[in-house]
């Protein structure tokens, strides 16, 4: 059923014309970043961006608010994600069941997440459905009930998932090597909290998150598929409350690591789950695309360094890669292997051994050029969903990145040099490295 929406927008009638929105763009910014490409900025501090697709029927749109787990203080653990699940539980509008099926009952889809850094509500649906979305996405941001009876059963359903992650060593493993490598930096800090944290969280804890943080001032607004930039802009802007809040808060850097080998226990489980990283580079560090080039020939597919070692010549593991973590203010990069409680010690050696040769020699430049080449096509192939294009353009917000076009990020790749690729090489040696070691009791 079609309901009235804030600002007295009647979503039945036809989206206004671009000479209608003309005076609203003028007046808050609207910049061309590339072709089809919109950004505008509104006084509130909202950030709207959208790419027009005209070969696809769909249109991907997400609201983004710029804070996550590495915002909280320590004794309340697990809040963002927490209330990312209780504003599905319905608002002064809708239900939670009326928030699934307005979307669903389009055939679109309706998601969440939680990072360490932001929040994020996003919807899929038929071009001709995006104020649909739009309402649907205002509504659970800007009004959740947040009541404390449905506290009570969400609490649970979060508690649920924290066993399930405790039940899954190959997740658990990256949990506790995040907090030894970040110690008590906000960056190792599990994104789900802990059971006492998340069990201590009242109703009026969220109310309060919710007042502070889902305001227009940290919200990032993207979309695309085919959609029309103006329209977007009127659409959002009508739901908008009236008080934008206080902008995104900074994360201070990490300023010590943890290093060497820890080894963990628990019981159940057949395999020795190993996790090897080191301190990092932020997003907008310059030698971050050396390092995707680095972390991509290390482990980043079946023709990688770690696999064809590891798995196909020493048949030491089945699954193993590397991995890499960016933040706004630091960051984190290693490998993953999973082994055999009686080949774990050698498949360790062997995988640091993998890590200190490339610390120690670099890359080959056959295998550099081949990395390159594999990477700008990983990158064509990934951009070929709405999703993923709405997903790119809010991260040029979130992380303070200028856009940049498929060409441009191509010519990016091409001009790391070989300095940048030793200087990246090297931040994985040994002598460096946090290793966690979880293994069955």
């Amino acid at each position: 059923m079609k309901r009235p929406v804030p600002g007295g927008i009647d979503p039945a009638r036809p989206a206004a014309r671009a000479s209608e929105l003309q005076p609203i763009l003028s007046a808050v910014g609207t910049t061309e970043l590339d072709e089809g490409v919109f950004e505008t900025c509104l006084p509130s501090g909202t950030r709207i961006l959208s790419e027009r697709i005209d070969s696809v029927r769909s249109v991907a749109t997400g609201f983004w608010f710029r804070s996550g787990s590495a915002h909280e203080p320590r004794e309340l653990g697990g809040i963002s994600h927490l209330l990312e699940h209780m504003v599905f539980k319905g608002t002064e509008r809708r239900s939670a069941l009326e928030l699934a099926l307005e979307i669903e009952g389009l055939g679109g889809s309706l998601d969440a997440y939680t990072a360490h850094e932001h929040t994020s509500f996003m919807a899929r649906v038929p071009d001709t459905e995006l104020d649909t979305a739009l309402d649907v996405l205002s509504d659970l941001s800007f009004a959740p009930n947040l009541s404390a009876d449905d506290l009570v059963l969400e609490r649970e359903v979060v508690l649920e998932e924290i066993a399930r992650v405790e039940d899954t060593p190959d997740d658990t493993v990256f949990e506790l090597h995040g907090e030894f490598l970040f110690g008590g930096h906000p960056y190792g800090s599990s994104i789900l909290g802990n059971r006492d944290t998340v069990s201590s969280i009242e109703a009026a804890d969220l109310s309060r998150l919710h007042a502070a943080i889902y305001r227009p001032a940290s919200l990032v607004v993207a979309a695309a598929g085919r959609v029309e930039h103006e329209q977007l802009v009127e659409l959002v802007e009508r739901r908008l409350p009236a008080e934008p809040g206080s902008g995104p808060q900074d994360v201070e850097a990490p300023d010590s690591f943890g290093r060497g080998l820890r080894e963990v226990t628990r019981p159940g489980g057949r395999q020795v789950h190993i996790v090897a990283g080191a301190p990092g580079i932020a997003w907008g560090h310059p030698l971050r695309d050396a390092s995707i080039v680095v972390g991509t020939a290390l482990g980043g597919g079946m023709t990688s360094r770690l696999f064809q070692r590891i798995r196909e010549e020493l048949g030491l593991a089945y699954a193993v890669f590397s991995w890499q973590s960016y933040y706004r203010a630091g960051g984190a990069l290693g490998a993953y292997l999973g082994t055999r409680p009686e080949t774990a010690a050698r498949a360790r050696d062997s995988l640091l051994s993998e890590l200190r040769i490339l610390a120690d020699d670099g890359l080959s430049e056959e295998e550099d050029q081949e990395t390159r080449t594999q990477i700008k096509g990983q990158l064509l192939l990934s951009l070929e969903s709405t999703s993923a294009r709405m997903h790119r353009l809010a991260g040029t917000v979130l992380h303070d990145e200028p856009f940049r076009s498929l060409d441009e990020i191509a010519t990016r790749i091409d001009a790391v040099t070989f300095s940048d690729i030793e200087e990246a090489c090297s931040m994985l040696h040994p002598d460096g490295l946090a290793v966690l070691e979880l293994a069955p009791a």
